[in-house]
């Protein structure tokens, strides 16, 4: 499996929810297979957002697209910070 883990403060949580919400078809065709986005416990306006791709490749081509640039500046994204992780093991316990 390759995840990304993206950490970023938004100017407002609820502008960048309905933003990302909306890209929701352009996620999944560039490669996206399932997310989650958790909160800093005392930040609001922190948010990470780690994710399961087909590949590192193709997340990267995503991420680092114009289109996404535009999409970020409207979702009122701060300087985020892309983390790109190969899994090496995973369990339940």
């Amino acid at each position: 499996m390759q995840h990304v883990l993206i950490i970023h403060e938004v100017e407002d949580y609820q502008i960048w929810k309905k933003v990302f919400d909306r890209a929701t078809d352009i996620r999944k065709k560039a490669g996206e297979i399932s997310y989650q986005v958790l909160k800093y416990e005392n930040e609001p306006n922190k948010i990470v957002h780690f994710s399961v791709w087909t590949s590192i490749t193709d997340a990267k081509a995503f991420f680092e697209s114009p289109e996404l640039v535009k999409i970020r500046k409207e979702a009122g994204v701060k300087a985020p910070e892309f983390i790109y992780l190969e899994e090496l093991e995973s369990g339940v316990l």
